[in-house]
C-alpha cells in the first residue's frame, strides 16, 4: 500500500508539474494579452483626453478671437469721432490689430494635431502670441481713453 501512495504521489507530482507547465504559458501569453488590453484602453483614453483638450482650446480661443473682432469695430465705429490727423492713425492702428488677430485665427485653424507633446509646445506659443495681442488692443483702449 505504500507503494501505491508512492506511486500515485509520484504520478500526481509528474501530472501536476506538466500540468503546470502547460498552463504557465498560455497563462502567460492571456496576462500579457490582458496588459496590452489594459494599455491600449490608456492610450486610447489620453488620446481622447488630447483631442478634448484640443477641441476645448479651439473654442476658447475663437471666442477671444471673435471679442477682439467686435473691440475692433467699436474701435473703428469710435474713429469717426476723431479728427482725420488722429482717425488715419487710429486706423492703422486698428488695421495691425486686425490683422494679428486675422493671423492667429488662422494659425490655430492651420493647426493640425499631431501628438500631445507638439500640442503642449503649440499652446504653449500661442497663449503668449494671444497675451501679447490681448497686451496691444488694451494699450490701444487706454491710449484712446485719454
Amino acid at each position: 500500500m505504500k507503494k501505491s501512495i508512492l506511486v500515485f504521489s509520484a504520478f500526481a507530482l509528474v501530472a501536476a508539474t506538466t500540468l503546470t507547465r502547460c498552463n504557465s504559458p498560455s497563462k502567460k501569453v492571456e496576462e500579457a494579452q490582458n496588459e496590452v488590453n489594459n494599455a491600449n484602453k490608456d492610450l486610447a483614453k489620453a488620446n481622447e483626453e488630447y483631442l478634448a483638450d484640443v477641441e476645448r482650446y479651439r473654442k476658447e480661443t475663437a471666442d477671444k478671437i471673435d471679442a477682439n473682432d467686435r473691440s475692433i469695430a467699436a474701435f473703428n465705429s469710435r474713429i469717426k469721432e476723431q479728427k482725420r490727423e488722429a482717425a488715419a492713425n487710429y486706423k492703422l492702428k486698428i488695421a495691425e490689430l486686425e490683422q494679428k488677430n486675422s493671423d492667429m485665427k488662422k494659425h490655430m485653424d492651420e493647426y493640425k494635431a499631431e501628438g500631445k507633446e507638439k500640442w503642449e509646445k503649440f499652446k504653449a506659443e500661442f497663449n503668449h502670441d494671444m497675451e501679447e495681442l490681448g497686451k496691444a488692443f488694451n494699450d490701444f483702449t487706454v491710449k484712446n481713453v485719454k
